[in-house]
């Protein structure tokens, strides 16, 4: 390198600025003088209000028309960047002045940042007034109660949103009414659909303008533009999965709730296993107030195992949920990776079968079955069912239902050939698991479920009959079978 390419390379500096949010009179004293002394200027956009109002006596340049001429915002950072980085290697005084502050929203510059980093080029920030502040004044609140700060254009990217709806959030770069359709229906997967919002224009302007809606009309507001922004409220202090696990540490610590700190992994096991029933049986009655209210209630074991955990030093809810997401995504190579499966959902399952043996055999040198993962502690029928489908995906199965058919025929003449009660008993589970495996094949694949509605039958129709015999004021135990045959028919008959 000469001596002139060393000087060059020695002073080559890259200053970026904030313009503030909109009126020139935001521009900081030290913003305006780096403007007066730069060789260049070079503007992210020139569309800012205050553009006009700025001391340049030097040369302007902006990148509006790279906006233009590219549809990806990826390839728009790239091409600025590497602009200003081959400029600030000629050794110019040069400046990129960005709206707001640098480090408030501005993909380029953090992008900047890094790769000015790598190249050992000095790098100077010189802060402004961001969008947020302004935002703050027009909504009358302060940024330290919890408020997030987001880019709705992740939000509006995503399916569920990234949100604690417990705390106030304020989402940036809602510029367009196709941003806001986009947004709100993300934001719809939390929030109720005419939840109250607002939308916030111009802030920092003369023409600054609070916009309160309901959330699902936020795309059909005509004041949308490149300076609005949106308000969520916080949705209620107990609405996030952050404000439960804090209502669990507490009643877990010194503070908290006796019998809560005694609780023990084993010790919950029989609540675990009730809540999970109590749950059923709200999926059965189709009630989704009860089962709203039986999914939290199963919930709070989950929380409360993880608190436990945390306590005693175990694992922390966020590595439950880090392992939770790692394994959907690792296990759904057809959504996040390049995996083929034409739409084909018993390709899935094949797939995630295959993922589960694969994660298994590298887990240890030890032996694993197929039918590893199924919980043995589950009902019988469930695990039952769950072994005779696992087994039949590697073609361990009938060929036809009526081979089932057979085989139940065939177990059920061993049970009357059996020589003793212990042999016979035997022989009527090998029938029940031959008759689990029929229901397969007829396409139940719950066996559990069909059994509750075969039990909720039964407790319809002998309640019946009790009915019957308290009208009458008799004693069950004092009717004749035929009789109590007489009003089981009956309720069966008001059944059709």
């Amino acid at each position: 390198m000469s001596k002139k390419d060393c000087a060059i390379a020695n002073s080559a500096k890259l200053t970026i600025l904030g313009l503030g949010p909109g009126s020139v009179e935001h521009l900081t004293v030290r913003a305006w003088r780096a403007l007066q002394a730069a060789d260049t200027v070079y503007l992210r956009t020139n569309r800012h209000p205050a553009v006009a109002e700025l001391p340049i006596k030097a040369q302007t340049i902006s990148f509006d028309g790279i906006y233009e001429s590219h549809s990806r915002f990826e390839d728009v950072y790239d091409q600025i960047t590497a602009r200003l980085l081959s400029a600030a290697r000629r050794g110019e005084a040069l400046v990129y002045a960005v709206p707001g502050d640098p480090l408030v929203g501005e993909a380029t510059v953090t992008r900047l940042l890094s790769l000015a980093a790598q190249a050992d080029l000095p790098v100077e920030i010189i802060h402004g007034l961001s969008f947020i502040e302004p935002c703050l004044a027009q909504l009358g609140i302060d940024a330290l109660d919890g408020l997030q700060v987001l880019d709705a254009l992740e939000v509006a990217d995503a399916y569920h949103p990234a949100i604690n709806p417990a705390l106030p959030t304020l989402l940036a770069q809602v510029y367009s009414r196709g941003v806001a359709s986009n947004l709100k229906l993300t934001l719809m997967n939390q929030y109720p659909d005419s939840f109250p919002v607002k939308l916030l224009h111009a802030a920092g302007t003369d023409a600054a303008r609070l916009e309160a809606l309901p959330l699902y009309a936020i795309d059909r507001s005509p004041h949308i533009g490149v300076m609005t922004a949106l308000y969520l409220p916080p949705l209620d202090e107990l609405s996030s999965f952050e404000s439960i696990q804090n209502t669990i540490a507490h009643l877990r610590s010194p503070e908290g709730c006796p019998w809560d700190r005694e609780q023990t992994h084993q010790s919950l096991r029989p609540f675990l296993i009730e809540e999970a029933y109590e749950m059923l049986a709200a999926l059965d009655t189709a009630d989704p107030a009860a089962l709203c209210e039986e999914m939290g209630d199963l919930l709070l074991q989950i929380v409360l195992h993880a608190q436990i955990a945390t306590d005693d030093g175990e694992f922390q809810m966020v590595d439950v949920l880090r392992q939770l997401n790692q394994k959907l995504i690792r296990r759904h190579p057809h959504i996040y990776a390049d995996t083929d499966v034409a739409g084909d959902s018993d390709q899935v399952t094949r797939n995630w079968e295959a993922i589960k043996r694969a994660e298994k055999a590298a887990s240890a040198d030890t032996f694993h079955s197929i039918l590893d993962g199924i919980p043995k502690m589950a009902p019988a029928l469930l695990v039952a069912h769950r072994y005779s489908a696992r087994v039949s995906k590697i073609g361990f199965d009938w060929e036809a239902a009526q081979d089932v058919m057979e085989k139940a025929r065939e177990e059920w003449d061993e049970i009357f050939a059996a020589e003793s009660d212990e042999e016979r008993a035997l022989e009527i589970g090998d029938l029940i698991f031959v008759l689990v495996n029929w229901l397969r094949w007829l396409g139940v694949d719950d066996p559990e479920s069909l059994m509750r509605s075969v039990n909720a039958k039964f407790y319809k129709r002998f309640s019946y009959v009790e009915a019957q015999a308290l009208a009458r004021g008799v004693a069950l135990s004092d009717m004749s079978l035929d009789q109590l045959e007489a009003w089981w028919q009956q309720a069966k008959q008001q059944e059709t």
